[in-house]
């Protein structure tokens, strides 16, 4: 038995650690779901965690096996996983198991099963009995403006709240006189309650596990709420201790009125000793056979992608002394954020133009703010999760006020306005309502991601001086740091010369309704938000007059012909808008105009190549009736897939776009500009590749623990899915908050970690990684892979256990296709996502 003294501070940190940390809605970043992990390594930490929790942790037997009778799963690359692992002798012996064998899937968790005595001993189903009413209370103090009541005092915490309203109030929380004396005690502590509820300390910590875990989304949410406040625009005050107090004062209140006042804490009912629920586990032959066929599925994928870049850098290799984009430089540069899905808007645009010139960079463009929208209470944080920024951005000037859809006026709360709001716009609440189901169209009611911002208002861009602030935030930006992020940007994917008359800076954002999630489907670098703002602000600090003389002074010559244009890429609505255009120059004015064209092109392939993935639109119908269907798409309040989001992620390739441009890559590729031969000794290496993990890696593997269990892990449906509070999601069959990803979100994806792929020296990598212990984790760790390519001898290095060793592909040399054909030969991938929720591993295809 274990022996232990309760200590309540070090177990409330220890829950915390442990629980979801989504954040709420407002602000959806991605996250490893099995982050309190993370210091394991990968497979380790999946398969304690499922013996914890209970999820699965890859997918089953049969998926597998199925994948690997279709050829999805490659039998070479099966026989080399299997010999690298076990030996050769070994090869005919697992490659049975792994086919044949039978097992058992079915996975006990540790958790809940000391609470679920409960209900085993004495027939009482406690989270039936107490949960209605704490989701109910917490979702009400916890409410951003859906309630018509708000708790009766603002200022104070949630469980003093409940004190106050004990006290005033006629009707009792509580069945019991006991419940409520101790809630009002002075000194009330979790250690004092569960001595009452438990009994003997050795099972307090068992316990309050149990419990938590039992709503693991109403837990996490107050924990990250407690921790960041700021993630609720209408802050609060509770924490992870308020809750669990409560919860156990409601679980003494039923007890009581079930059982009597002379009922038993649960310790005098039980005889099994406390469990160690974070014990080492016994490596099983199941899960040997699970990491087999995981591997042998990832590189199925990987190995044709490695000799496919591998096989692109030889093929520009031998082109490089005759073939250059044009003879005066590129027609138009544009930079995109490294977003998976504008790896084939870059794609098309290249095919339309190609002389054109393409960059991916983080979609905040390196300009960190907090932004406040003319007549608007709040900031919106525009840049990665982890920076707290020390600038403000400040929207002013603008012609119109922002549209408000009338039937969602809060008079409707009324009594009375409420009844004739009723009489009067329920009709053509109804009517309009039957419109948007054969004609949907965009309206202030929907997430539209061009109104992040007015499209002529004036922004605050240069600090003026330094008393220009608001609080502790700098109003803009000086001239000093304007530079040196427009030099960053500049540098870090190495163009410093043979600028183009024009260059675009396109963000991205994503329209659609009724769709709780949409923050996932917006810019992660910018927080969950379209990146318009910093696009428009990057292109205004490049195009200042002050910061071009000091971006000389560093060797980057901007010519006084260029100019520099922000954008905006719906990537559900696959629309682009352009910013300041009347600032452009008549020589650029015009250009501009035929470059435009160039987009629409692109956007029209963009479309038919989305198009194959949903089921109801044919790929094969006139481009503008794609266009059309795609657009519905995002503004129908009936379509639960406006777009699959970050759905088939694989890659995240670091190098030169000539590594890339050419290969069909599925919009599966993370793509960050960099440039070695600008970066010899990887300074700026380290910096493109510390947020990687997190931030890539990070979406990757939310999608992955999402796909593999969607309901533990995930979000389940998002069909019977109700907002709570303006924060969260609940499914109307139970109470807990949702976190992860819903299943239209995941269905075409295929659970494999991201493999990062580097154009550099091996040896410049490992140091660039080894920089900083946090980003080193990520990658020794193995919850992403790491490959480099030799940017002289196109060799290829895998790295594991700490070191780079040598990899030759598997694969044969890939086929070369003209790029009318692509979308062709990805045609058959999508035959029914909803059937089979995997996509199958399209080879890497060159287009000549």
């Amino acid at each position: 038995m274990i022996k232990q003294t309760f200590d309540e501070q070090r177990v409330l940190h220890k829950l915390s650690h442990y629980l979801p940390t989504q954040a709420p809605l407002k602000e959806f970043i991605h996250h490893n779901s099995l982050h309190a992990l993370q210091n394991m390594r990968f497979y380790d930490a999946i398969f304690k965690g499922s013996k914890i929790f209970g999820f699965q942790a890859t997918m089953a037997l049969t998926d597998f096996r199925h994948l690997y009778q279709v050829g999805r799963v490659r039998d070479d690359v099966l026989n080399k996983v299997i010999v690298d692992a076990k030996g050769v002798e070994q090869l005919s012996l697992w490659k049975n198991k792994l086919q044949a064998g039978a097992y058992d899937e079915h996975n006990a968790e540790r958790i809940g099963q000391l609470r679920n005595a409960w209900k085993a001993k004495l027939g009482l189903d406690l989270d039936n009995l107490v949960q209605p009413q704490i989701f109910r209370l917490l979702s009400s103090y916890l409410d951003q403006g859906i309630a018509i009541w708000s708790f009766p005092v603002g200022h104070l915490g949630f469980l003093d709240n409940i004190k106050f309203l004990e006290k005033t109030s006629l009707v009792s929380l509580f069945k019991t006189q006991k419940a409520k004396e101790l809630l009002l005690k002075k000194e009330l502590s979790i250690t004092s309650l569960l001595t009452i509820l438990v009994g003997k300390p050795d099972y307090f910590e068992q316990y309050l596990f149990d419990q938590q875990f039992s709503h693991r989304g109403w837990s996490g949410m107050v924990a990250t709420v407690e921790a960041r406040p700021d993630t609720l625009l209408d802050a609060k005050k509770i924490s992870l201790q308020d809750l669990i107090i409560l919860e156990c004062l409601f679980e003494i209140d039923n007890l009581e009125a079930s059982l009597g006042a002379g009922w038993q804490p649960l310790s005098a009912h039980i005889d099994a000793p406390p469990m160690d629920l974070f014990a080492d586990i016994t490596e099983t032959e199941l899960n040997q056979v699970f990491q087999l066929w995981q591997d042998a599925f990832e590189w199925s994928y990987y190995d044709t992608v490695l000799k496919g870049l591998q096989q692109q850098s030889m093929v520009v290799n031998a082109r490089r002394p005759v073939k250059t984009l044009a003879r005066d430089g590129p027609s138009f540069q544009a930079f995109f954020c490294i977003d998976e899905r504008e790896c084939s808007i870059r794609r098309h645009i290249e095919n339309v133009a190609p002389d054109c010139e393409t960059f991916g960079t983080p979609g905040f463009f390196s300009t960190e703010f907090f932004f406040l929208a003319q007549g608007a209470k709040f900031y919106d944080k525009l840049c990665p999760a982890p920076v707290t920024p020390k600038f403000l951005i400040k929207e002013s000037n603008v012609p119109t006020m922002r549209g408000h859809d009338r039937f969602y006026t809060p008079k409707a709360h009324g009594l009375a306005t409420g009844f004739i709001i009723s009489l009067t716009f329920g009709f053509w609440a109804a009517v309009r309502l039957v419109q948007n189901l054969f004609f949907p169209s965009m309206s202030p009611a929907i997430s539209n991601a061009f109104s992040v911002m007015h499209p002529v208002g004036d922004l605050t861009v240069e600090n003026k001086h330094p008393s220009d602030k608001v609080g502790d935030l700098q109003i803009g930006f000086t001239v000093d740091e304007m530079t040196s992020r427009v030099a960053s940007l500049l540098s870090s994917v190495g163009l410093t010369q043979k600028f183009s008359n024009i260059v675009y800076l396109i963000a991205h954002g994503s329209s659609s309704a009724n769709n709780p999630h949409h923050g996932a489907h917006d810019c992660g670098a910018c927080s969950g938000r379209p990146g318009a703002v910093n696009a428009r602000v990057f292109a205004q600090m490049a195009n200042h007059e002050k910061v071009r003389t000091q971006l000389q002074k560093q060797g980057i010559n901007i010519p006084e012909t260029t100019q520099f244009v922000g954008g905006l890429h719906d990537t559900a609505a696959e629309e682009i808008a352009f910013y300041d255009i009347d600032k452009l120059n008549v020589q650029n004015q015009v250009a501009h105009v035929h470059y435009v064209q160039s987009f629409e092109n692109a956007l029209d392939l963009n479309a038919r190549e989305r198009s194959r993935r949903f089921a109801s639109i044919n790929t094969h119908a006139p481009i503008n009736d794609i266009r059309l269907a795609i657009k519905a798409r995002s503004v129908s309040l009936f379509e639960p897939r406006p777009e699959l989001g970050h759905g088939s992620n694989a890659l995240c390739i670091v190098g030169k776009r000539s590594l890339t441009r050419g290969l069909f890559l599925d919009r599966r590729a993370f793509l960050n500009s960099y440039d070695y031969q600008a970066d010899p000794e990887g300074q700026f290496l380290a910096g493109i590749m510390k947020p990687l993990g997190p931030v890539c890696g990070g979406i990757n593997l939310e999608y992955y623990f999402s796909r593999v269990d969607n309901y533990k892990m995930g979000a389940g449906t998002k069909l019977p899915h109700n907002v709570v509070g303006l924060f969260g999601v609940a499914n109307s069959s139970d109470g807990d908050l949702r976190p992860g990803l819903p299943w239209q979100m995941v269905e075409v994806h295929d659970p494999i970690r991201l493999m990062v792929i580097v154009e550099h020296f091996p040896e410049i990598v490992l140091k660039a990684i080894k920089s900083t212990p946090e980003m080193y984790e990520w990658f020794i760790n193995e919850w992403v892979h790491l490959s480099v390519i030799h940017p002289e001898t196109y060799a290829l290095y895998y790295f594991k256990a700490g070191a780079f060793a040598p990899y030759l592909p598997l694969a044969d040399a890939l086929d070369t296709h003209d790029s009318h054909r692509l979308i062709a030969i990805a045609k058959p991938m999508f035959n029914n996502h909803i059937a089979h929720a995997t996509q199958e591993n399209l080879p890497v295809h060159i287009s000549q």
